[in-house]
């Protein structure tokens, strides 16, 4: 569905986008992460040919993007993360403009609307003036618009950036079930949900794929690291410093519960780790309620991976 080779783009001297090639196969769902900066969003935008590359290629359904842009739009839906919309027109005036403007046939229009409004929970304000409705809504006629002309793929852009919880749990439940019926490429700083409903991850660091892998693969690479939680009553700065300074801890991170107990989450390559946090809990008088071995979460394979980049990039 989607082939890259060799993609490159560069903006006054700085390179956005390094020479990233990869493949997504029809019916594949894939997280696209990365960092803020890492060269996500101008990725996309040159997969859809909305920014022309400065090399390299891209083929979507087996059409060049850049040599027959018109073709291989017929089968992308795109979704930016800043959507623009006519705020000014009603839902169904603007699903049936954006339906002309992508080709739908002109008795399908209506048919077409109809079904990416009951999609996406758009069909009790189909009359709405659409810079009347909530953010949330205004996000649904976003996904409902690049439904509209029933494409292969779908790219989809932080579609529940700057959201409620109420509305992301509702747009995330939307993606859920588009997701059964589209190749799916889907860029969003909800990591769980990428963890739920993805079977494969892109992650890109400073321009560059830095791993390509399922979720259970990428989590053998971290299979030598042990990530414990302790739940420790005390100055969180001390506390915070002494852990950090065992033997093979690499990091350690902390967050308030109440009163004066807080959870440390420690990462380290010594397998025997919670016993070394326990004697120091001991030594130093420190409270201790809790202390337990984690499984690593995706947000655990995304910082460690990132780490490891950035290391690497360091020692070159």
């Amino acid at each position: 569905m989607i082939k890259v080779s060799n993609l490159t783009k560069q903006f006054a001297g700085h390179t956005a986008v390094d020479n990233v090639s990869f493949e997504v196969k029809r019916g594949e769902i894939i997280g696209f992460l990365g960092p803020n900066g890492a060269g996500k969003t101008t990725t996309m935008r040159m997969l859809t040919g909305f920014l022309h590359p400065t090399r390299g290629a891209v083929e979507i359904a087996g059409c060049d993007v850049f040599e027959d842009p018109m073709e291989a739009r017929r089968h992308i839906g795109y979704m930016p993360e800043s959507c623009p919309l006519y705020t000014e027109m009603r839902v169904d005036e603007y699903l049936k403009f954006r339906a002309q403007i992508k080709g739908v046939a002109r008795k399908a229009i209506r048919g077409r609307r109809d079904i990416v409004k009951e999609q996406c929970g758009l069909t009790e304000v189909g009359r709405r003036i659409i810079g009347q409705l909530s953010k949330g809504y205004r996000q649904r006629v976003g996904l409902a618009d690049s439904l509209l002309h029933d494409p292969d793929l779908l790219i989809l852009d932080e579609p529940t950036a700057g959201l409620d919880p109420n509305q992301i749990r509702e747009v995330r439940e939307l993606i859920r079930q588009l997701a059964e019926r589209h190749t799916l490429l889907l860029s969003t700083h909800i990591l769980p949900e990428v963890e739920m409903t993805c079977r494969r991850i892109l992650i890109i660091n400073k321009g560059k794929i830095v791993a390509s892998d399922s979720p259970e693969s990428l989590q053998k690479r971290l299979e030598g690291d042990v990530l414990i939680s302790a739940e420790i009553a005390g100055d969180p700065g001390v506390i915070e410093a002494t852990l950090k300074s065992l033997d093979a801890v690499d990091v350690v991170s902390h967050e308030p519960l109440n009163n004066e107990w807080n959870r440390y989450r420690v990462d380290s390559s010594d397998p025997d780790i919670r016993t070394q946090v326990f004697e120091c809990a001991v030594s130093k008088g420190w409270k201790l309620r809790e202390l337990h071995l984690e499984s690593r979460s995706l947000e655990d394979i995304f910082v460690t991976i990132i780490r490891e980049d950035k290391a690497a990039g360091a020692k070159s």
